[in-house]
């Protein structure tokens, strides 16, 4: 009688995959034989999705940032749009303004804030991310 193989093979990320070889089952009588059926289950955690991963950036920013005090004085609002990329230990890297907002206070408010957000999530890839200055208190 021949009967099922299971083979355990680690994959490059270092999980494990569980390749099931199945064959052909009947007994020595030539009569089909049951296999039990098989359930997979995957052993490795369900990650955040990339959406996810980057409403908690701006989330992590928009937390960390610093209202300027004189811009508040004056009731100076803007947005500055930020070009980074986000290191594998969670820090921005090559943070610059890629739109500034109009007021130097508020772009150099914004990447102060990119800077003290970390650790964030890991994303592949430059990210441009708005920081909004409202003093109406939503975002």
């Amino acid at each position: 009688m021949r009967r099922a193989g299971f083979a355990i093979t680690a994959a490059a990320a270092g999980a494990f995959v569980l390749a099931f070889a199945a064959a052909a089952s009947a007994d020595e009588g030539g009569q089909a034989v049951a296999v039990a059926a098989v359930r997979f289950v995957d052993g490795v955690p369900a990650r955040p999705s990339v959406a996810d991963r980057l409403d908690a950036i701006r989330r992590r920013i928009q937390e960390a940032l610093v209202y300027p005090p004189l811009a508040r004085l004056d009731g100076v609002e803007g947005e500055t749009l930020v070009y980074f990329d986000v290191g594998r230990d969670g820090h921005a890297v090559a943070v610059a303004v890629a739109a500034s907002s109009g007021v130097p206070s508020l772009d150099r408010a914004a990447l102060r804030a990119v800077r003290r957000a970390a650790p964030m999530p890991w994303v592949h890839g430059r990210l441009a991310v708005p920081v909004r200055f409202s003093l109406r208190g939503g975002p």
